[in-house]
């Protein structure tokens, strides 16, 4: 697997040598529907590079009830709590629509979010922009009516699907809108009649993205330039320091006890949870 040759946005942004550093950890995956990329309270063991798909994260309340609260695709990771020294998180990140990714061991990524100042500048940067994305689902469930919400999840969709027919069912549609099925029906007639989409069985035809920004009006944007402002600037070549590796030495055949750390390493209790609780399994 060469840098060059994944689709992932992440990963390409990565400082060439911190990329093959992690090469040998990384593992080319499947992920049919429904597979479950990180696990409601429990431990995560990976991370996933999404390359192909679509991800869904979704919040569940102690009385049963779900909602979509943010998508992953081909810009982004599971578990981005472990960028933030979190080894677990109460939402489930599953696939909505099959893929492929590159699979990592979390032990792994937190060995370089330690080590490499550049990667962590990006990874954070990321979860920034996802944050953005939380803030904004939180507003169009707020102030914008129903086709408005429709309209955004569907571009959100279509933006990492790169696909205008996509695969997206009644059932998953509920759960993105945080309505029954029955609703749901009636808001994609509603956006069939402005002839913006066309939806068969368990496919949604974008006719018109277009359409779709003008009926999702200001829910739906902001996100996407902040991602590209921060992860799309990454992508370019930097001026760094840490674009090669530390002192000049061959950094990929080097064990990583013989790595010099560019900026003091990141350490907090969580951190440190998380390793005991590793060693002592």
């Amino acid at each position: 697997m060469k840098q060059d040759q994944v689709r992932n946005r992440l990963l390409k942004a990565l400082p060439s040598w911190v990329f093959e550093l992690l090469q040998p950890h990384m593992a080319a995956v499947e992920l049919p529907l429904k597979t479950v990329l990180v696990e409601p309270n429990e431990i995560t063991s990976h991370i996933y590079f999404i390359e192909s798909g679509l991800g869904s994260i979704i919040a569940t309340s102690p009385d049963g009830e779900v909602t979509e609260v943010g998508h992953v695709g081909f810009e982004g990771m599971s578990g981005s709590h472990i960028v933030l020294m979190s080894q677990r998180v109460p939402s489930t990140t599953l696939m909505q629509v099959a893929g492929s990714a590159t699979a990592l061991p979390s032990e792994a990524f937190f060995d370089i979010i330690e080590r490499s100042f550049d990667a962590r500048r990006i990874l954070l940067r990321y979860v920034h922009a996802y944050q953005i994305q939380l803030a904004y689902t939180a507003l169009a469930n707020v102030r914008y009516d129903m086709p408005q919400r429709l309209a955004r999840w569907l571009l959100m969709s279509h933006d990492r699907l790169q696909d205008d027919d996509m695969p997206l069912t009644h059932q998953f549609l509920s759960i993105m809108l945080g309505v029954r099925r029955s609703g749901v029906t009636d808001q994609i007639h509603v956006l069939e009649g402005l002839h913006a989409i066309r939806s068969t069985r368990g496919v949604v035809h974008i006719r018109d993205r277009g359409k779709l920004r003008e009926i999702a009006g200001g829910c739906y944007g902001v996100p996407e330039k902040e991602y590209e402002r921060l992860v799309g600037e990454a992508l370019k070549p930097a001026d760094t320091d840490d674009a090669a590796p530390p002192n000049g030495i061959d950094a990929p055949r080097q064990s990583r006890t013989h790595m010099q750390s560019r900026t003091p390493p990141l350490r907090d209790p969580i951190a440190v949870h998380y390793e005991r609780e590793k060693t002592s399994h």
